[in-house]
């Protein structure tokens, strides 16, 4: 099982293939957002990656990063487009407490989407 760890959170070991905002919530107890319910619209899952970034990104999350002027920026990943395959250390800056947000958005599918 890969280990996520969450920088100044600790280590967890994740189920292999899981969607990262899912493994950050569910097991690693952190509130993220993930306002558009993890379809890659919105921005608010993402984390800064401190090491294990993945090598590829989904076209979704090339897209979006763009488009809100965010593509390039190192280590700036969304959440809900990566699957835990590998160890990762990651900043989880963008959570539900101090938000100003009613919740934390829907709860995405175990499956990638788009």
């Amino acid at each position: 099982m890969p280990q996520l760890t969450i920088e100044g959170v600790g280590s967890f070991e994740v189920p292999a293939g899981k969607r990262l905002v899912n493994a950050l919530v569910d097991e690693c107890g952190i509130d993220q957002l993930h306002a558009c319910g993890g379809i890659a619209r919105c921005t608010t899952c993402r984390v800064e990656f401190v090491a294990g970034e993945p090598a590829t990104m989904r076209q979704a999350e090339q897209d979006v990063l763009a488009a809100k002027g965010l593509a390039g920026t190192p280590g700036l990943r969304l959440s809900c487009q990566i699957a835990c395959d590998a160890d990762m250390t990651v900043r989880a800056t963008s959570r539900f407490a101090g938000s100003g947000r009613k919740d934390c958005g829907a709860r995405p599918t175990d499956a990638m989407q788009p």
